[in-house]
């Protein structure tokens, strides 16, 4: 791999010792987690669930905290609140305050005393992700983020990932991205392969099977 891929991480570690990093389990967040504990002094993971507990989301949490020995911190994913106060799949319920993506990283930052949250975002996995990057950098000052693999592509990724013998979640091999949705395809994966932890699904959001039943009938959406 070119040494060049490195240089953001070692310019974002110039500019701080403590670090967040947003974890998935995903190919992406693997290599952002695994180079921030390599070049920060201080690394608090965090994991953002649409369902608590799932058994193969536990399993590579619990998979990286004794790899890092470290303690990963596990919120509600932001969308839950949506879900429950429009009702995706459940009974809406209107006193369910709307919780933003920034509302979870202030309430992070002030738990652990760190300001800046590294992410897995590259440039060359979507046009918003380009822009957004052309736009600030891998260095983001003014939103406190760092994007340690902002100009790596995937097959870069992949090799970073097998070299240094690093672990994929199981949702990702089998869907190609970490479960973080109630889409259909995302939730037949689950049912599927994970029949126990469609249960727990199904204790949230107990209409969900609808949308299984969809990709059963209709095929991929």
């Amino acid at each position: 791999m070119s040494t060049v891929l490195f240089d953001s991480i070692k310019a974002q570690a110039k500019v701080t010792d403590s670090v967040l990093v947003g974890f998935s389990g995903g190919k992406d967040s693997i290599v952002t987690l695994d180079l921030c504990f390599r070049y920060f002094k201080r690394v608090q993971p965090f994991f953002m669930y649409i369902v608590p507990n799932l058994s193969f989301q536990a399993h590579i949490i619990s998979w990286y905290e004794n790899k890092y020995q470290t303690k990963i911190i596990c919120v509600p994913h932001f969308d839950t609140s949506t879900f429950f106060r429009y009702g995706s799949f459940c009974m809406a319920d209107d006193t369910v305050p709307i919780i933003s993506i920034n509302d979870i990283y202030h309430w992070l930052r002030v738990k652990t005393g760190i300001w800046w949250i590294a992410a897995g975002e590259r440039a060359s996995d979507s046009i918003v992700q380009n822009a957004m990057i052309k736009h600030s950098g891998s260095i983001d000052v003014k939103r406190g983020r760092l994007y340690p693999i902002a100009y790596w592509k995937k097959k870069e990724v992949m090799q970073y990932i097998k070299y240094h013998k690093l672990k994929l979640g199981a949702d990702s091999k089998l869907l190609n991205f970490s479960f973080k949705s109630l889409d259909g395809h995302e939730l037949k994966m689950v049912k599927d392969n994970f029949p126990e932890d469609f249960e727990k699904i199904k204790q949230l959001y107990p209409l969900c099977e609808a949308a299984v039943r969809r990709i059963e009938h209709y095929g991929k959406e």
